[in-house]
């Protein structure tokens, strides 16, 4: 029974998600202080996106 406890917390610790690499960018201050600029519909040719920024079809994007 004790090994049952042992990878129950196995799992538990090693499949959550690590917070700084999950946080996505979702707003226009996060997208900024990522190196990126706000954008709509798609990102210009020569830029990549990283993410979203606050207002609907938005993206975040930052130059290849």
């Amino acid at each position: 029974m004790k090994i049952l406890h042992f990878l129950l917390v196995f799992l538990v610790v090693f499949l959550l998600p690590v917070p700084g690499f999950t946080a996505g960018i979702g707003n226009s201050v996060t997208c900024s202080k990522n190196g990126g600029f706000c954008i709509s519909p798609k990102c210009l040719p020569g830029s990549k996106q990283i993410g979203t920024c606050s207002l609907p079809g938005s993206k975040c994007c930052k130059k290849k």
